[in-house]
């Protein structure tokens, strides 16, 4: 089979880029691992309060991992979902071998380069592709630096992050359609290039492009570059309603549950609020071109949507947005949640109703 990322290469060039963690002892490192483990615990017994969300499937416990692993992870995620891809676009036939051997090499590199940027700026990610129901991962060191960054309580800021990371295992094994769903949009995503195309070659662009944006912040290339066609572009569509209302439902609950069991909550969201607004021109453009502030809209998009219905039907009838995928939000109904109550409760839904 035609080897499109060199995948070894990929791991070895993100550990080689990535940036150091924090300085801090063995002894440190080990109590922040066992804090975090513990918290993550606590964590998913206040969003199931919260929620009224539970797990129906098992799901492994969660990995405290630093930097290099975290990136190993995805990479190991990534060749499970693009391997199989690539084998069915193909057909099976090999290229060259010095067009292979090339291709794939320079595709690991851009691969390693933008997974070593991203990789120190992670705190905490549900990973769908790593098997099913997916895997749990909290990046140990980002955690660390950001809350010194912040001035953050070490064991308020671990738990806030983890009340948004269990939020996300909790939508996708509360709702064991989720990570069918998404992997079936992503499915039809691609089988939504028109025929003929050359779509793996399109894919290497766009992650040529990532790599270009994070080597050179000038760079004018767009990642939607690789999105052509109007069937995908409505596919597209779904996806960011999809992952829009996911990020705002975590940052809606991670702030509810927040003022019941952290007490300096309110000045960790004002001052983490802050660090995500800032940035010097360097940052700014690398996070555009990486899709980062589009990710930073969704959640405050996503979570006003999540409170604007909470607010007219209350918990439980918000969570019957998660009773099939035809009650998810459409894309222009995250910013009229009363379109979204009308819809899915009729028109007398949107009569406030208590949490």
């Amino acid at each position: 089979m035609a080897q499109f990322v060199d995948w070894d290469l990929a791991a070895a060039t993100a550990g080689a880029l990535g940036k150091s963690g924090p300085r801090v002892s063995y002894a440190e490192a080990t109590d922040v691992v066992g804090e975090l483990r513990r918290l993550t615990e606590e964590a998913a017994g206040h969003v199931a309060d919260y929620t009224g969300l539970r797990s129906q499937v098992t799901h492994p416990p969660v990995r405290v991992v630093d930097r290099r692993d975290w990136a190993a992870a995805n990479i190991a995620g990534l060749r499970e979902v693009i391997s199989p891809l690539v084998s069915r676009l193909s057909g099976d036939k090999r290229p060259g071998p010095l067009t292979e051997a090339i291709g794939s090499r320079l595709t690991g590199v851009q691969a390693g380069t933008v997974l070593a940027y991203l990789s120190g700026r992670v705190l905490g990610q549900y990973e769908v592709f790593a098997g099913d129901p997916g895997q749990l991962l909290l990046v140990a060191p980002n955690i660390v630096e950001v809350e010194r960054k912040l001035g953050a309580d070490p064991r308020d800021f671990r738990l806030w992050v983890c009340l948004h990371e269990v939020t996300h295992r909790t939508q996708f094994t509360a709702v064991p359609w989720m990570r069918a769903y998404f992997l079936g949009e992503v499915q039809a995503f691609v089988d939504a290039a028109q025929a003929g195309e050359h779509l793996l070659e399109r894919l290497r662009r766009g992650i040529a492009t990532l790599s270009e944006a994070v080597k050179d912040p000038e760079s004018r290339a767009s990642v939607l570059d690789i999105v052509q066609t109007p069937a995908q572009r409505a596919v597209l569509d779904r996806l960011t309603a999809l992952m829009t209302l996911l990020e705002g439902h975590a940052e809606f609950v991670m702030d509810g549950v927040g003022p019941q069991v952290i007490p300096s909550v309110e000045s960790i969201r004002a001052a983490f609020n802050r660090r995500r607004e800032s940035g010097n021109p360097l940052e700014k453009a690398i996070r555009r071109l990486l899709g980062v502030e589009v990710k930073m809209r969704q959640y405050a998009e996503g979570r006003k949507f999540v409170h604007g219905v909470v607010d007219r039907v209350g918990m439980a009838g918000f969570n019957k947005i998660f009773s099939s995928p035809l009650t998810l939000p459409r894309l222009d109904e995250l910013g009229d949640p009363d379109a979204w109550v009308a819809r899915v409760h009729g028109p007398a839904g949107a009569t406030p109703t208590a949490g």
